[in-house]
């Protein structure tokens, strides 16, 4: 039984080996559903890319501006105090 369960797995498995080295016979360009999806998957990069840079340039302008009595101000009036 057993032999004969491998010996039949052995002659299927060969016989399927050429059709899956064989090209297919005719060859199409990309299809419409392809081109959506790589449209889509831009659209999303781009949406993304936009908040994602204001964040950036939001972040270096807090870093590289010159506000530090801002800083202290604002410092001073949580804590209840006044400013003299």
């Amino acid at each position: 039984m057993k032999t004969t369960l491998k010996n039949t797995l052995l002659v299927l498995l060969s016989t399927a080996v050429p059709a899956f080295a064989a090209a297919s016979g005719e060859q199409q360009g990309s299809g419409l559903l392809l081109w959506l999806f790589i449209g889509f998957g831009a659209l999303i990069l781009v949406f993304q890319l936009f908040p994602g840079l204001m964040l950036f340039f939001s972040m270096l302008k807090g870093l590289f501006s010159s506000a530090p009595q801002e800083a202290a101000a604002t410092a001073s009036d949580e804590t209840g105090k006044t400013k003299p």
